[in-house]
């Protein structure tokens, strides 16, 4: 079975790869999505395969971008769904009720892990927080900063080692204020036994998260952050073009989403340029793509070595493909901020967020930004999952059949003939159904990992 996929190229049902619809000369470009995702490098014959061994990538070094806005403002609609959150003290809103143990240092993971063990709270174990310098070492203390203050999380136990280049005094100068009730601090070297402690304080927490209950809320509290990952040539057909059409529908009612992979958007970035507001956003969005390049060319890197052989193997040839696929989660609307790495989404509407397109590195990037659950598309499939709800989103009817202990929604009926209005409604209801507190798989399963960029020399 064969699904038009707009322009030159078909996509095969059976194993998501492309085939020609017409003859294409060699050097003539390839059109899929509208825009060109390569060219030919070989005369190619009506109805032959597509892929690495006849295409080419078009992209190289870097790009001269003019401000050329084409947009069109999502329309406000009437805000009438709800989801039931937690309203805290200084108005945030959360979706869980949970007691996080964050370290300041890899060394002391494992005293997190017994804490987790005899309390039930919730750790992330990560091996950075000393030895770095510099900016390296600010861009860990941002990220944990975005998990103290994560509204989903109505207590944190700060968990130090104390010899730390991040230790609890230094960690506090880059965290500010904050409130000792939800926040309290522990310096391992400093008590004799350091696991009774943090129980102790733990249970301490669990008596101030008590005090929260789930009410009533307005989707226009939520945010939602975008992902992809194990992209196959079905993603920018069915689950990224789903996602898309969600994030429309909650900015539409005042919600704010998310969208990272600066590396994902190479190909496709005029794209995002023509949607931002204004020009100040615009320059920093072409910012936000050349620099990601020049750290590509640091270290000596092809800037377009993309897509990964998982991709490759799902029918998608070339960065600009994947990338246009990748962008289609932030719909159509306009473009109202761009975050830098650490950076905390303030904005209702689509936002750009500074990072790269690494599984665990985009979703700890999110979730410090504060999103309150990831949505995730995949069509080859992942167990992995950020500390927040993370909604693994299936391209296709075999992965959604076969990995229903990973997959929480699929978005394959879009191949068989189910509209986009109508499954967007459906996903949108899951979606308040998750903020109200359903499980994903990820939090089912405790896959929740984080990882944080790092840009640095180790001492």
């Amino acid at each position: 079975m064969i699904i038009n996929s707009l322009d030159n190229v078909e996509v095969n049902l059976e194993n998501g790869h492309k085939y020609a619809l017409c003859d294409i000369k060699n050097g003539e470009n390839i059109i899929k999505y509208g825009n060109p995702i390569g060219h030919a490098i070989c005369d190619i014959k009506k109805g032959e395969h597509i892929h690495t061994h006849n295409m080419k990538t078009n992209l190289s070094g870097n790009i001269e971008y003019k401000y050329e806005p084409s947009y069109t403002p999502i329309v406000p609609a009437k805000n009438n769904k709800t989801f039931k959150g937690y309203l805290r003290e200084n108005g945030d809103v959360g979706i869980r009720n949970e007691v996080w143990i964050v370290n300041t240092v890899g060394c002391v993971n494992k005293l997190a892990s017994q804490i987790a063990a005899k309390t039930g709270a919730r750790h992330f174990e990560h091996p950075f927080g000393c030895s770095q310098l510099g900016d390296d070492q600010r861009t860990t203390q941002l990220i944990l900063k975005g998990l103290v203050n994560h509204p989903n999380a109505a207590g944190v136990l700060v968990l130090g080692l104390g010899c730390e280049n991040n230790n609890i005094a230094e960690f506090k100068k880059v965290l500010g204020e904050y409130n000792p009730d939800r926040v309290k601090f522990l310096v391992a070297q400093e008590c004799e036994d350091e696991v009774a402690e943090g129980v102790k304080i733990v249970e301490e927490l669990k008596e101030y998260a008590a005090k929260f209950q789930r009410v009533d809320l307005p989707v226009s509290k939520l945010r939602i952050g975008l992902k992809c990952g194990g992209s196959d040539g079905y993603s920018g057909i069915t689950a990224n073009p789903l996602v898309g059409a969600l994030s429309d529908k909650i900015i539409s009612l005042g919600g704010s989403c998310v969208l990272t992979e600066v590396p994902e958007m190479f190909g496709a970035e005029h794209l995002l340029m023509q949607r931002c507001e204004t020009k100040e956003l615009f320059d920093k969005t072409v910012d936000l793509i050349n620099n990601f390049k020049d750290y590509f060319t640091r270290h000596n890197q092809v800037i377009y070595e993309n897509p990964s052989p998982g991709n490759k193997a799902g029918g998608i040839t070339t960065l600009e493909e994947k990338s246009l696929g990748c962008v289609q989660k932030g719909g159509s609307s306009q473009v109202v901020d761009v975050l830098d790495y650490g950076d905390t989404l303030s904005k209702n509407g689509l936002s750009l967020l500074n990072g790269p397109g690494n599984d665990i590195v985009a979703i700890t990037n999110l979730t410090a930004a504060g999103v309150h659950l990831i949505l995730f598309t995949t069509g080859r499939g992942t167990p992995v999952g950020a500390p927040v709800p993370t909604v693994k989103v299936a391209t296709n009817k075999t992965l959604a059949e076969k990995k229903k202990n990973w997959i929480d929604f699929d978005a394959s009926p879009l191949l068989e003939g189910v509209s986009m209005d109508e499954l967007c409604d459906k996903f949108t209801d899951y979606i308040c159904e998750v903020a109200s507190g359903e499980e994903t798989k990820n939090e089912i399963n405790n896959c929740r990992e984080i990882s944080i960029f790092k840009d640095g020399v180790v001492l």
